[in-house]
């Protein structure tokens, strides 16, 4: 029998540090099993997907940009919070159908989970970003009662996202070049507020434009958070840092979604003890 493999589709896909995450629990648990990293384009996923599907030895694959929510047609089934997220970043065989989850709404939420469960007169997230990990951290935050501030380039398309992802709530939807510009807007006492600011997009991303963001924007006390792991140490992390505010880099998110991919994929749960370990293993 063919040795098992998981493995992670993107366009492009060279930058992924998904088999490495995987690769190292793979063989601190002693699992016999491969995970790969595939490079596929949009007008390929038909094909690969249909091929995945017939091989017995493949587990599921992790979905990255810009597929996630390109490969939902190509599913049988959706995971109730994928459904609800629009975007689909793991693919699972489960008894001959491909099943659709999202493990970026708990991987994003896990390095906030200590603040989140506390009690906040107020929280409040300004989200840049419009795409399908935005999509993921926009349910995320609403279900956990942030009033959320979505930046785009287009502020059409962040008011319909947020219209779709959480239609009661009271959101706000505007153009990403707002936060370019200073603000001599006086903040309110922040005492036991919550307050983030949310990198979702790739900007600042290695061969991406940067994100310009004025630090005036960001109520004392904020948390800022990028996803963007290449470069994991920003110029928005690094500026938020200088400016004297608490930062999450984009491994946090990519390490705890991989945690429940990984489950998925071969049964097994990755201790998180190592964490710091993984980290120096993948350049942090």
């Amino acid at each position: 029998m063919s040795r098992a493999y998981a493995e992670v589709i993107g366009d492009p896909i060279i930058q992924s540090k998904s088999p490495k995450i995987h690769g190292f629990w793979l063989e601190e648990l002693g699992i016999d099993a491969d995970y790969r990293a595939s490079h596929v384009r949009t007008d390929q996923l038909a094909d690969f997907l249909g091929a995945r599907r017939a091989d017995p030895a493949w587990r599921g694959c992790n979905v990255t940009m810009p597929h996630k929510q390109a490969v939902m047609p190509f599913l049988d089934r959706l995971d109730p919070l994928a459904a609800a997220v629009g975007a689909v970043n793991t693919i699972i065989p489960e008894h001959g159908q491909l099943v659709g989850y999202n493990t970026d709404v708990p991987g994003f939420l896990e390095p906030l989970l200590p603040m989140l469960g506390r009690t906040h007169y107020f929280r409040m997230a300004r989200v840049i970003g419009t795409g399908g990990a935005a999509r993921a951290i926009v349910k995320g935050l609403a279900d956990e009662k942030l009033v959320i501030v979505l930046a785009g380039r287009s502020p059409e398309k962040a008011r319909a996202l947020l219209d779709e992802l959480d239609p009661a709530g009271e959101h706000h939807a505007i153009d990403l070049a707002h936060f370019a510009d200073a603000t001599d807007f006086a903040f309110d006492d922040r005492e036991n507020c919550l307050d983030l600011v949310v990198n979702a997009s790739s900007l600042g991303m290695t061969g991406q434009p940067p994100l310009v963001f004025d630090m005036s924007h960001a109520p004392p006390g904020s948390i800022f958070y990028d996803i963007v792991t290449s470069p994991l140490e920003t110029p928005f992390l690094k500026a938020a840092r200088a400016a004297g505010f608490r930062t999450i880099d984009g491994l946090s998110m990519l390490i705890g979604q991989a945690d429940h991919a990984f489950r998925r994929f071969f049964g097994a749960i990755p201790s998180r003890a190592r964490d710091a370990e993984l980290r120096k293993a993948l350049g942090a």
